[in-house]
């Protein structure tokens, strides 16, 4: 499978939708393609087939026999991308650092280097007994995130 042909191809195939953007892709020894694609308002099922078909037309099963799958990122999936932040915005993240603390808020804003999260939390008085719920906002470069998923609320 010529790996540099497949990524032309997967290219060309995102660039034809501004409002896409592509995640992961990676060939397997045994030539399965896998394509993780996202966009800004979500990925409609007509793009997942418009860009396997492009794909799948561009190259030749005599040639080299292939399995592809074009997918969007599920529940659960952790964000890598700056854009990705972006797109969730108003959504609560669920983010391990790398010193493995543990952060979750809205994401109230994001760029290209880090991500804003904003949530409430109880905590001592400054005087007296008692807690007083008090309002936090941090901002938190994508650098120091190992780990980061949006949180489902049903």
């Amino acid at each position: 499978m010529d790996s540099d042909k497949v990524k032309q191809l997967v290219e060309e195939a995102i660039a034809a939708n501004p409002a896409l953007f592509l995640i992961d892709w990676k060939i397997s020894p045994d030539d399965k393609i896998s394509i993780l694609v996202d966009g800004d308002e979500g990925l409609p099922i007509e793009e997942i087939v418009r860009i396997s078909r492009f794909i799948e037309n561009n190259l030749d099963r005599e040639e080299c026999d292939f399995v592809l799958e074009v997918s969007s990122p599920g529940v659960g999936t952790p964000l890598v991308l700056p854009r990705q932040y972006k797109k969730n915005i108003g959504r609560t993240l669920e983010a391990t650092l790398n010193d493995e603390t543990k952060l979750e808020g809205e994401i109230v804003a994001a760029d290209e280097e880090g991500v804003t999260l904003w949530w409430e939390t109880r905590e001592p008085k400054a005087l007296g007994k008692g807690k007083v719920t008090v309002e936090k906002e941090e901002k938190v470069n994508y650098t120091e995130i190992k780990k980061a998923i949006i949180k489902v609320t049903f």
